[in-house]
């Protein structure tokens, strides 16, 4: 259960700042992140998608379909 959770948690972080790089204002991605503010998705304007597309390829290689 705790990979599931950590799998889930990247590819959501994955998503959202995917979502912000293509210029996704705040207001509409913070529902959909688990943040109750918005400052909180400061991470995501910080990481860069590069980053981010090595943990997604590991993750999504697992993932049972």
């Amino acid at each position: 259960m705790l990979k599931t959770c950590r799998h889930t948690k990247l590819l959501r972080h994955f998503l959202l700042t995917w979502l912000n790089k293509q210029g996704i204002d705040d207001a509409l991605i913070q529902p959909y992140s688990g943040h109750e503010s918005r400052k909180s998705l400061e991470i995501y304007s910080k990481l860069a998608i590069t980053d981010a597309q090595q943990e997604y390829n590991e993750v999504i290689n697992k993932f049972p379909i």
